[in-house]
């Protein structure tokens, strides 16, 4: 039980209407849950307008609204409290409802393109080995302590980061690292979070259905660090191009890591193959389970990243060299008799799709066929299609195109539209099999002793989405039961 004037501590009120003394019982933005005493936050989305459900949510007995836009027809002894932008009064209302909980545990943000996942769950894993009690906030799943839950999105909408932060405080957790999404800072789920640092990847053609182009995109990816304040640290990678960019504004404390370029933190790859990558970190030799260039970026912002949260060096060293890949992040299988490689990854970008395909390229021995089976899901950015296109192709021996999460377009479409970036040099290469199951079976059957199969673009995902509807899929369990089956 909260007090309304409480959990509008922070939220900027263009007008009241009625009494903010009430007590209240919770908070939705979804008029389907609200109850008695609840507080309805009206959201503006893409496909519904919360302000049209506000009736319901009195009907449902809500004791107060928060909105852009008061209704013209009020109810006696409801609250309406009129916003400027109610995702960002959310924001507020959620911190102040669960009680704060991001400033009672240091809270670490990772964005970017690639590697959020990787690095956020690395150093869940690090931190947690290190003897303290961790929390986590990914893609894949959410971690409260050592309790598991799945995860929905990337980064969840704000009452639930704040109830989960909260569950964290009520069990001790003191480190907590968290995907932040493009979506998740310009729709403002993080902005009454406290961040004790962010960390920034590297940015590459993505989520360009839902930002008008790349630069808003970075732009988006920038405000996390300008919001970031002065008692945090804000890392970067010096070798991305933009990675300067996040931090020209930023009053958090500035660090750098590269493979490449001057920075605060530097690796040197000394060996990459299928075991793992031998790097080289302030003099100190690092052996890793991780495997190509891309996780060398990884390791070391996870390296920087325990170092300025105040680990000792050879304990984070010992304790990286321990770690294993994530599911779906470049996950791979070899079959017993023919000795195949069958890699999973969730490359769904461009900028990912190359790095997984020239690590393959930069270890084996080119006397083995790689064989990629790769899509591009619906109802998302449709420009990068023809790029995912042209990498396959020209990347791998074989390619054959596929459904990914084709969601509520035609699949066929999807694939046509990522042929149309093949080379004429290329054509002979590919293969287009719509149902993903049967294009696994087929780069199975194509490969012969030694040769490398990449399925791409799903990764750690269990289901396929088909027109509205989530189906079990999962490509490594699929593609170790077809290996098996060519091994009889």
């Amino acid at each position: 039980m909260s007090v309304l004037k409480d959990i509008l501590y922070k939220v900027n009120m263009k007008a009241v209407t009625g009494d903010t003394g009430v007590t209240i019982n919770d908070i939705h933005f979804d008029s389907r849950k609200v109850k008695l005493n609840d507080v309805f936050i009206a959201i503006r989305g893409s496909v519904s307008d919360g302000h049209d459900f506000i009736k319901n949510a009195e009907n449902q007995g809500a004791l107060a609204i928060v909105c852009e836009e008061i209704p013209e027809n009020i109810i006696n002894g409801v609250t309406y409290i009129e916003v400027e932008d109610t995702k960002k009064a959310l924001a507020y209302i959620s911190a102040n409802y669960y009680e704060n909980p991001s400033e009672k545990l240091k809270l670490i943000g990772v964005t970017g393109t690639n590697g959020k996942t990787t690095i956020a769950t690395l150093l869940y894993d690090l931190f947690t080995k290190a003897g303290f009690k961790c929390g986590l906030l990914s893609t894949v799943k959410v971690m409260v302590g050592n309790d598991e839950h799945s995860a929905i999105r990337t980064t969840p909408d704000s009452i639930t980061i704040n109830s989960y932060l909260r569950d964290m405080n009520d069990v001790g957790v003191e480190f907590c690292f968290m995907e932040v999404s493009s979506h998740g800072i310009d729709q403002h789920r993080t902005s009454a979070l406290k961040f004790e640092g962010g960390i920034f990847t590297n940015l590459s053609h993505d989520h360009l259905d839902y930002h008008k182009d790349f630069a808003e995109y970075r732009d988006v990816k920038k405000r996390f660090f300008d919001e970031l304040p002065a008692s945090a640290f804000a890392l970067t990678n010096a070798d991305d191009k933009n990675g300067p960019v996040m931090l020209q504004n930023t009053k958090a404390k500035k660090y750098t890591y590269a493979l490449k370029s001057y920075s605060d933190y530097q690796a040197q790859i000394l060996e990459n193959n299928f075991t793992g990558l031998l790097l080289k970190i302030k003099g100190q030799e690092l052996w890793t389970k991780l495997i190509g260039s891309f996780n060398a970026y990884n390791v070391l912002a996870i390296y920087a990243t325990a170092d300025l949260l105040g680990l000792k060096t050879l304990e984070i060293l010992r304790i990286i060299s321990e770690l294993s890949s994530v599911n779906g992040r470049f996950q791979y299988l070899i079959s017993e008799k023919e000795k195949i490689t069958a890699i999973v990854d969730y490359a769904h970008t461009p900028d990912a799709l190359k790095n997984v395909l020239e690590t393959i390229n930069s270890i084996r021995t080119k006397n083995e066929k790689l064989i990629t089976v790769v899509g591009c899901g619906g109802d998302r950015d449709t420009t990068k299609r023809p790029k995912m296109g042209h990498i396959a192709s020209a990347l791998s021996s074989r390619v054959i195109f596929t459904s990914d999460n084709p969601r509520t377009e035609n699949p066929d479409k999807i694939i046509e539209e990522v042929e149309a970036g093949v080379e004429p040099q290329n054509f002979k290469k590919i293969t287009s099999v719509t149902n993903r199951k049967q294009a696994i079976k087929a780069a199975c059957q194509m490969a012969g002793a030694n040769d490398i199969i990449l399925i791409a673009g799903k990764g750690h995902e269990t289901y396929q989405e088909v027109n509205g509807e989530r189906v079990d899929f999962d490509d490594f369990k699929i593609v170790n039961e077809f290996l098996k089956q060519l091994d009889k």
